[in-house]
C-alpha cells in the first residue's frame, strides 16, 4: 500500500534522521525514538548497513510509523531500500532516485534550496521537497520559496532543533528534519537516554508550535 507521506507528515510535523556510523547503534537509536513516539523515520545510507537497519526498524515500528531511507542517489539505491521495506525515499538534491522511485510507487522527499529546484523535483515525481540545507536562509527564506509554490509541500532540514522548528513550522513548512539535533552521536553509540530526552523536547517543541 502506497503511503500518503505528505499528510502523515503534515500531521506528525517531525521527520528524524538517523545518520550514523554504526548499524546496530543506529537500529538501537531509531527503536528509541519509536518508542518515544517519534514515528517518521529515515535511515541515511551513509550508514553502514543502512537497508539491514531500515528492515529492523520496519520489523518494530508501531501500526502507523514511518521507516524510510534518506541520502537515496541512484536508481541501484532504490532498488535496494525497495527491497529492505523502506516506505519512503529522501534525497539530498534532484537527482535520478527521485524519478525511479516515483515509477516504484515510493514517496520521495527531494532535497532542493532554489525555486527552480524546488519546480524541477515536483515535475519529477517528488511528493514533497525537502528544503535544504534551510539554515542558509531560515524561516524568512522558505516563505519567500513558497509565495510563488504555495502548492509545494516544503519539509525544512539542516540546522533545525526545538528553538527554530516554531519558526520553520510558522512559515508554511509541513514538516520539520532533524537529524543531529535530536540524534545527536546515539547512532553511533552514544547516550540512548540523552537521546529520549531531546526526542521528548523535540516532540514537545511541535507541539507547542501547533498550538501557538
Amino acid at each position: 500500500m502506497t503511503v500518503d507521506l505528505t499528510a502523515e507528515l503534515a500531521a506528525t510535523r517531525l521527520l528524524a534522521i538517523i545518520r550514523g556510523t554504526d548499524t546496530a547503534a543506529a537500529i538501537a537509536a531509531g527503536t528509541a525514538l519509536l518508542a518515544e513516539g517519534v514515528s517518521i523515520i529515515e535511515v541515511a545510507l551513509t550508514t553502514p548497513d543502512a537497508p539491514r537497519a531500515i528492515e529492523a526498524l520496519r520489523a518494530v515500528a508501531a501500526p502507523g510509523g514511518l521507516v524510510g531511507a534518506g541520502t537515496v542517489l541512484t536508481a541501484a539505491d532504490v532498488a535496494d531500500v525497495a527491497a529492505a521495506g523502506a516506505q519512503f525515499v529522501v534525497t539530498p538534491a534532484v537527482v535520478e532516485s527521485i524519478g525511479e522511485a516515483a515509477r516504484r510507487g515510493l514517496p520521495v522527499a527531494a532535497g532542493a534550496l532554489t525555486p527552480t529546484e524546488a519546480f524541477t523535483a515536483m515535475r519529477l515525481g517528488a511528493s514533497a521537497v525537502k528544503l535544504f540545507p534551510a539554515s542558509v536562509g531560515g524561516p524568512g527564506y522558505l516563505r519567500a520559496v513558497r509565495d510563488p509554490f504555495p502548492d509545494i509541500p516544503f519539509v525544512a532540514v539542516g540546522g533545525v532543533g526545538p528553538a527554530e522548528l516554531p519558526g520553520y513550522l510558522a512559515a508554511g513548512a509541513i514538516a520539520v528534519g532533524v537529524g543531529g539535533p535530536l540524534v545527536g552521536d546515539a547512532a553511533s553509540g552514544g547516550d540512548l537516554d540523552a537521546l529520549r530526552e531531546r526526542a521528548r523536547a523535540h516532540l514537545a517543541a511541535v507541539a507547542g508550535a501547533a498550538t501557538s
